[in-house]
């Protein structure tokens, strides 16, 4: 499999910088010599909590997402306090940011367990998640970058990744935007899921309902006729 192509030196430096602190450079180091990935490569994703790269392994690729340590912490312990499965979380910079990433680990692990397309969970060591790299020669486009050929066949396939999500995960992705699905072969896979929340999490609904809404707004301009509140019912029946 090809390497994406190069990047310039400004998108490189703006990647790498306010990311590879000593500690994150040993635990980059760690997974490596553990054989997770071989070396680092370019740079696919520049993020406001995190980056995602490229890494080789033997004749292929995976992705490595390393989450900043610069990043707003305190808001990250807020989402997360509430959260049932993380209620002994320590008020630690760094224990809330290695959590972070174990619960994007976790999270995509349960969904891909239950059937949902997302990119398949590694590893994940201190505040780097290592994953399936989606995409050929180039990493896959996100939805906003290019519109699917089908609209309607391509929501039809998104809704039902977001009902086995909601009805057999027990997930609400609660961060999900034409940003954050991938068009893979004019199929969807969904990312970004630091944010996804199970039932229980307070105002759960409202999460749901404003994901739906968005997606809905962004099929609709494709020149669908999509009513998110009946979409919501879909999901959740």
């Amino acid at each position: 499999m090809a390497i994406q192509k190069e990047h310039t030196q400004q998108e490189r430096y703006k990647a790498f910088s306010h990311v590879f602190d000593e500690g994150t450079l040993r635990a980059v180091f760690k997974m490596s010599s553990q054989g997770m990935f071989d070396k680092l490569q370019s740079p696919i994703k520049i993020g406001k909590e995190a980056n995602v790269f490229t890494a080789t392994k033997g004749d292929g690729l995976i992705c490595i997402k390393v989450y900043r340590i610069a990043c707003n912490f305190k808001k990250m312990y807020e989402y997360m306090a509430p959260d049932p499965r993380y209620s002994g979380l320590k008020r630690n910079k760094m224990s809330i940011i290695n959590t972070w990433a174990i619960k994007e680990y976790r999270n995509l692990l349960r969904a891909r367990e239950k059937g949902v397309i997302v990119p398949k969970p590694i590893a994940v060591h201190k505040n780097i998640l290592a994953m399936e790299y989606i995409g050929h020669n180039e990493a896959s486009p996100q939805l906003n970058n290019k519109a699917p050929e089908n609209p309607e066949e391509f929501y039809e396939m998104l809704i039902s990744n977001l009902r086995k999500l909601y009805q057999d995960a027990k997930l609400i992705h609660a961060d999900l935007s034409q940003f954050n699905i991938l068009n893979h072969d004019e199929k969807p896979v969904l990312i970004d899921f630091s944010h996804a929340v199970d039932l229980r999490y307070p105002d759960s609904r409202s999460m749901l309902e404003r994901d739906i809404r968005i997606v809905c707004t962004y099929f609709n301009k494709l020149g669908m006729k999509l009513d998110y509140m009946e979409e919501t019912q879909r999901v959740m029946k």
